[in-house]
């Protein structure tokens, strides 16, 4: 889908994939990309440490669209009228930024 839409991606800009993303290399030279295990190539101890950083990096934004969903914005058909669906979009995602700094909050 990502090669369809053709979007351009600024080369200034780190995205932060998973392993669903590797044939966009061609398209964005700085990706970060977790390593793939094989079944004769088992990861060594630095690539799961890679791992795991590239997912906690990414924890938060998969998250932030699980709660979109369960919100049903993005995971439903949108049955209103278009020309609020950006509005309300805007409003959910406000929302889910001020729970997650809420719950980021009460943690610290």
């Amino acid at each position: 889908m990502f090669k369809e839409l053709k979007l351009k991606i600024d080369s200034k800009v780190k995205a932060v994939v998973d392993t669903g993303y590797t044939g966009i290399t061609k398209f964005h030279a700085h990706l970060v990309i977790p390593v793939k295990r094989s079944k004769k190539k088992f990861l060594t101890k630095a690539d799961k440490i890679f791992n795991r950083r590239v997912s906690s990096e990414r924890v938060l934004n998969e998250q932030v669209i699980s709660l979109m969903k369960r919100l049903k914005i993005v995971s439903d058909r949108y049955r209103n009228c278009r020309k609020r669906f950006s509005l309300r979009f805007k409003l959910i995602c406000g929302i889910c930024n001020y729970e997650k700094m809420i719950v980021s909050q009460e943690v610290q």
